[in-house]
């Protein structure tokens, strides 16, 4: 019996509905297998000529194998760790169904240069379907805020809320989005609004 139409449109729509259960699968393992130290199962998260950034310049593997050199270099420095994510959008490309991009809320708790920390991050992904599954071609994080739990109410005030590193520096979003710049510059905020520092 020949496709019709409408079998052909249902397909689609069914296979689409599947893509999107495993990429959510891929994100949800991601965050397990870098809590367990499973590089094994890291590096099959990648495809083969996958990178991993930060927004921030401080990561940029690009391959596989850089990639796991690359988590191997975040280890030395990390205890224990507990990755979680929220919201998650997915987009596919219509013209590639081995394509799709992704933008994801996450939350980690992480022990760093024996300090715990708390992390509110956003990932910016481009997912590649290799070897008959859903793969990071690309994964880019960005940061809200990067934080010891007792600073949390002081460092949400100052847009110096990413304190990985020696130097505090600028939270990498809202403040940079063209949307959030232009509503404040359309509706600028009280004189009495105490701005972030």
């Amino acid at each position: 019996m020949s496709a019709t139409p409408e079998s052909s449109a249902l397909a689609r729509r069914i296979a689409r509905l599947e893509a999107r259960v495993e990429i959510r699968e891929l994100v949800a393992r991601y965050c397990f297998v870098v809590d367990a130290r499973d590089i094994e199962g890291i590096g099959e998260c990648f495809t083969h000529d996958g990178a991993f950034r930060s927004r921030d310049g401080q990561m940029d593997a690009v391959g596989r194998a850089a990639v796991i050199e690359q988590f191997h270099a975040r280890f030395a420095v990390l205890g224990p760790s507990n990755h979680f994510t929220h919201d998650h959008i997915i987009n596919f490309d219509d013209s590639d169904a081995a394509a799709a991009t992704g933008l994801i809320n996450t939350h980690a708790e992480v022990v760093r240069n024996g300090q715990p920390l708390w992390a509110s991050l956003r990932y910016r992904d481009e997912y590649r379907h290799e070897e008959g599954r859903w793969r990071f071609r690309e994964r880019s994080l960005e940061f809200f805020y990067y934080l010891q739990p007792a600073q949390y109410a002081e460092v949400m005030l100052s847009a110096l809320r990413n304190h990985a590193y020696a130097v505090p520096h600028a939270a990498e979003f809202p403040e940079t989005l063209p949307s959030w710049q232009r509503y404040y510059q359309e509706h600028p905020r009280p004189s009495t609004f105490a701005p972030n520092k």
